[in-house]
């Protein structure tokens, strides 16, 4: 099943929408996600696209109906049916990854230079940090054993 998810209102930019639907879509184990700020209608907009089975795409939905980040102001959330390529989630994990790390080094540099940091923010940075990589493993484990499945049924193993 693939759906569009389209999350619109006056403040869902900049206020971590991409990595916490990613970090969602984790959870879930859905099998293809992407995820992109957009526009619709003159509103900001987040655009999610979705595939996996059935049961986990609709839950998904309903999470990201139910739940936002906690700076997010969302006037509606819509869902359609999808018929384009969504890549993989483990790929598109890492490359989010990569985007949000170019949006925080030069915040974690300016933290760096400034004196006034106080050491709780920086055990915050470091906690995010180590939340992201247990997810890479699993997503990793999950791409390695669908490999060896697929070379099983093909008689490659």
């Amino acid at each position: 099943m693939k759906l569009k998810i389209i999350i619109a209102g006056p403040r869902v930019h900049d206020v971590g929408y991409r990595p916490y639907l990613t970090e969602l879509a984790m959870r879930l184990a859905i099998k293809g996600f992407e995820v992109f700020n957009d526009e619709e209608n003159g509103r900001q907009a987040v655009i999610a696209l979705v595939e996996s089975d059935q049961e986990r795409v609709v839950k998904f939905c309903r999470l990201a109906k139910d739940s936002r980040p906690e700076l997010a102001i969302v006037d509606d959330v819509k869902s359609e049916d999808y018929a384009g390529d969504v890549m993989p989630l483990w790929q598109f994990a890492s490359i989010n990854t990569a985007s949000q790390m170019n949006k925080a080094i030069p915040v974690l540099l300016k933290i760096q230079d400034n004196t006034s940091v106080t050491p709780q923010i920086l055990e915050e940075v470091k906690g995010i940090r180590e939340e992201i990589q247990p997810g890479f493993a699993l997503q990793l484990r999950c791409v390695k054993e669908d490999i060896i499945a697929i070379k099983e049924r093909l008689g490659l193993s």
